[in-house]
C-alpha cells in the first residue's frame, strides 16, 4: 500500500454563513443533528481507509479543535494513525494563509515529516460520500502528476467552480477558475466543476508548491494558479464522482450560505432524504455526548409533545409542544403549546410556552421567551438584530437576548 497522507483545509471564515460562523469555524458549524460538517471529510477518509489526517486550521478555530479531539481520537497512534489538528505556525510566513495552495506551503514540514508517497487534499466544508481509495487508485494507474474529482453542474453553477476541459482520457486540456461564460462538456448543458478535492504526488506536490511560493503576483491557490499553470505540460486527469451515498442521484452538497446550509438540513427530514445518514455501509462518525433519550410528553387534545417529519435528537423534551419538519438538535426543549415548523435548532435551545417558530436557525443555547413569534414577520425579525437570508431564513445567533 503507498503511504497517503490526508490534508483537510479547515482554515476558512466562513464569512456567507454568518452569523453561524461568528463563533466558529464553517467546518465546525453543527449539522443534522448530531453532526459537524467536517464529520463528512473525516468519515470519508476513515471508510476508504486512510488513516493518516491533517486538518488545517486557521480562523475561530476552538470549537473545531475540541469537537475533533471529543470525536476523532479514537485512531491508535500506536499504530501509527492519527488525525493531528494543525494550527497556523508561520514556520515558512508570518502572515495568514492567503490562498489553498499557501496553506498546504506553510505546512510543508509537517506534511514532508510523514514521508508520503501521495497527497490527498480536501475541503472541510462540503456534504458528500466519496471513497477516496478509488480515486487514488485511479490516480496510480494513470501515472498522474495530479488528479481532480469533478461533477457535472449547470452552467450558472459553474461560475463558482473551477470549470475543466477534458479529452476522451479525461486529460484535463483546459482550466478556469470561477469562470464567467463556463465551457459545457462536449454535447451537453452542463459543465465539469472541480470539488476541490486533489491528490498529488508528494514530490510534485512539493516542488509546484515551492515554485508557487516564489511567483510573483500569485494568489497561491491550486484553482487559480498552480491547477493552469501546469495542466499543458504535466498529467493532469480528471475524475467523476462516484457517490457512496447508495442513491438514484448523486449527493454532494457546497453549503456556504445560509440558504443552501438551510436546504441541506431539510434535505434530511423528507421521507426518503437523498442523503442517506443510516446506511450501515458508510457510517458516518460525529461525537454523541452522555444524554438520555428523546422524551415526548402530555397528551391532551391541546397539549401533545409531537414531532411529525423531524429529527430528534437525545437529550430533546418536548414538553406539550408540536415540531414539524424540523431538526431538533441535543439537549432542547420545547415547552407547552409552542410550535416549531420547517425550522433548525441546535443544542441545548430552549422554545418557550406559545412560542412560534417558522423557517428559523436558532443557534446553541438561545432561549425563546414565552409568546414569542419568530419568521411571521420579517420587518419585526431583522428588527430585533436577526438576520434574515435572501430566501427568507430567519438565523438567530448565539449568546443574543431576545425580550419578551
Amino acid at each position: 500500500m503507498p503511504r497517503v497522507l490526508a490534508v483537510i483545509l479547515a482554515g476558512g471564515k466562513g464569512s456567507r454563513l454568518e452569523p453561524l460562523t461568528r463563533d466558529r469555524a464553517k467546518p465546525a458549524v453543527p449539522f443534522g443533528g448530531s453532526y459537524r460538517i467536517i464529520d463528512f471529510a473525516l468519515s470519508n477518509c476513515v471508510n476508504s481507509g486512510l488513516r493518516h489526517i491533517l486538518v488545517l486550521t486557521q480562523y475561530k478555530a476552538m470549537s473545531l479543535d475540541r469537537h475533533i479531539n471529543l470525536a476523532w481520537r479514537f485512531l491508535p497512534r500506536e499504530l501509527g494513525e492519527f488525525v493531528d489538528v494543525v494550527p497556523p505556525q508561520q514556520r515558512i510566513d508570518e502572515n495568514w494563509y492567503s490562498g489553498t495552495a499557501d496553506a498546504v506551503y506553510q505546512n510543508i514540514y509537517s506534511i514532508e515529516k510523514y514521508r508520503p508517497d501521495y497527497v490527498l487534499i480536501l475541503a472541510g466544508d462540503h456534504i458528500y460520500k466519496m471513497d477516496y481509495a478509488k480515486l487514488i487508485a485511479s490516480h496510480q494507474e494513470r501515472s498522474a502528476d495530479l488528479t481532480i474529482a469533478a461533477l457535472p453542474v449547470t452552467m450558472k453553477e459553474a461560475r463558482e467552480f473551477g470549470v475543466m476541459e477534458v479529452n476522451a482520457e479525461q486529460r484535463i486540456v483546459g482550466f478556469e477558475e470561477k469562470p464567467d461564460s463556463p465551457k459545457t462538456i462536449p454535447g451537453e448543458d452542463r459543465c465539469l466543476a472541480s470539488m476541490g478535492l486533489y491528490v498529488f504526488n508528494a514530490r510534485f506536490l512539493f516542488e509546484q508548491l515551492c515554485l508557487d511560493a516564489t511567483t510573483e503576483n500569485s494568489q497561491h491557490d491550486f484553482g487559480k494558479d498552480i491547477i493552469p499553470s501546469i495542466i499543458d505540460q504535466q498529467r493532469v486527469f480528471a475524475y467523476p464522482f462516484l457517490d457512496e451515498n447508495r442513491k438514484t442521484e448523486a449527493y454532494w452538497r457546497d453549503v456556504g450560505t445560509l440558504d443552501a446550509y438551510y436546504e441541506a438540513n431539510m434535505d434530511l427530514v423528507s421521507v426518503d432524504p437523498l442523503l442517506n445518514t443510516y446506511d450501515e455501509h458508510w457510517p458516518l462518525r460525529t461525537y454523541l455526548p452522555s444524554l438520555p433519550p428523546a422524551k415526548f410528553v402530555f397528551a391532551g387534545e391541546a397539549r401533545r409533545g409531537e414531532a411529525l417529519d423531524s429529527i430528534v435528537c437525545p437529550g430533546a423534551i418536548l414538553s406539550g409542544g408540536m415540531v414539524k419538519r424540523s431538526i431538533v438538535g441535543p439537549a432542547t426543549r420545547i415547552n407547552s403549546y409552542a410550535s416549531v415548523e420547517d425550522s433548525i435548532l441546535f443544542d441545548g435551545v430552549d422554545i418557550g410556552r406559545k412560542a412560534k417558530i417558522r423557517r428559523a436557525i436558532i443557534d446553541k443555547g438561545v432561549h425563546i421567551p414565552p409568546g414569542v413569534e419568530i419568521g411571521y414577520n420579517e420587518e419585526l425579525d431583522r428588527s430585533r438584530g436577526f438576520t434574515v437570508s435572501e430566501g427568507g431564513i430567519v438565523v438567530i445567533p448565539k449568546g443574543i437576548e431576545i425580550k419578551e
